[in-house]
């Protein structure tokens, strides 16, 4: 529920607040506080989960969620806007955002074994990324704001449904230690390390997220709201599949080769969008694209997850996810800047670029600290 929510919000945000009469910079700006606001839930939410509860945090989105699409849905003040896009739980790139993918995925991988980590993961990341694609698809078939009213109807499902989660979800006393409450111990290092790198990663990603990329496509090409939604359906759900090809990828060369040499070419591919004359060759790059861009994914998560210790797994998804959003919050002012100046070509060229470094470095400095599987 909340990935079909995410998807279809992310495809007509920045449509909307254009044809409400915002310019493109303010919009980056929204956007930016958006990131921002993200970032600040989920430091948080996720330091908190453990103790007080993780279905009941779920359900704390779920209602952001419901508030955010609501006022959304009824009002183009700014003086409204900024603070539910700041404390709303809205996803700009249809993909998962705040701190309730560290919170499900800790829940999700506690009980697990090493060798089944990576599998579940990309279940997971399967079924949210089928969801996003449908909400892409779904996004034209109404009004803006008829969207927005079926983003906060996805909220008050996703809160029923929360309500429902089995105990067997929250961490267990022996589990309830210092990580939580004040941080990281063992891990710290590592933790802050990819942190550092992920952050680097969102940044590039902030600067093409799906919401510019509808907007992009809606100026280059003149194409509307509901042709835009089905090439977006089909690139996310090229990408939901490419999780279990990944999982398998991952068992045969290893998790941080998997995560690197899988994205370069995402990359590469993002860098020569705009450079592509024609609707047709717009729509097969993002398609080739959506076969690899997303296959990093649950390498990623199940890495973070195996090497750090059990009781640090919500504050180190907590840690990353606050970098990333931080990160994610400086690169929307840019790309809204470089859009109103004619730019459209600089921040597809330039989120490329820095997301290779990232793979490059990533490589280098953990292709040594192997998870246990691969020990």
């Amino acid at each position: 529920m909340r990935l079909f929510g995410f998807g279809a919000i992310s495809v007509i945000l920045v449509l909307h607040l254009k044809a409400i009469g915002y310019s493109e910079s303010l919009i980056g700006q929204l956007l930016a506080l958006t990131m921002a606001g993200d970032a600040v839930v989920t430091l948080w939410v996720t330091l908190r989960a453990d103790r007080f509860g993780r279905a009941r945090m779920l359900r704390l989105g779920a209602a952001l969620m419901m508030l955010a699409g609501a006022i959304l849905a009824v009002t183009n003040e700014v003086r409204w806007l900024a603070p539910v896009m700041f404390f709303g739980a809205i996803s700009l790139n249809g993909g998962d955002t705040g701190p309730f993918l560290a919170i499900e995925q800790a829940a999700l991988t506690h009980s697990l074994q090493p060798q089944q980590r990576t599998s579940a993961i990309a279940w997971y990341i399967l079924s949210g990324s089928l969801a996003s694609a449908v909400g892409s698809l779904a996004a034209g078939v109404g009004s803006y704001r008829a969207v927005f009213a079926a983003y906060a109807m996805c909220g008050a499902v996703l809160w029923i449904l929360a309500t429902r989660l089995s105990p067997a979800i929250e961490a267990q006393p022996a589990e309830q230690s210092i990580a939580p409450r004040f941080g990281l111990h063992r891990s710290r290092s590592v933790v802050l390390r990819l942190s550092a790198l992920f952050a680097l990663d969102t940044f590039g990603s902030g600067l093409a997220v799906q919401s510019f990329l509808a907007y992009w496509l809606h100026r280059r090409f003149g194409i509307g709201t509901a042709a835009i939604g089905t090439i977006l359906f089909g690139m996310n759900g090229l990408a939901a599949f490419s999780a279990l090809a990944a999982s398998r990828l991952a068992a045969r060369v290893g998790l941080i080769n998997t995560m690197v040499w899988t994205h370069i070419p995402a990359n590469i591919l993002l860098m020569a969008l705009p450079f592509v004359p024609s609707l047709p060759g717009a729509v097969a790059i993002l398609l080739l694209r959506g076969c690899l861009s997303q296959m990093d994914v649950p390498a990623r998560q199940s890495y973070l997850m195996a090497v750090v210790d059990p009781d640090e797994r919500s504050a180190a998804g907590g840690i990353t996810g606050l970098a990333k959003s931080i990160a994610g919050a400086l690169s929307p002012p840019v790309t809204g800047a470089l859009f109103a100046g004619a730019w459209l070509s600089a921040p597809f060229a330039a989120a490329g670029a820095l997301k290779i470094v990232y793979d490059l470095l990533l490589w280098r400095g953990f292709r040594a600290l192997k998870p246990p599987e691969e020990c």
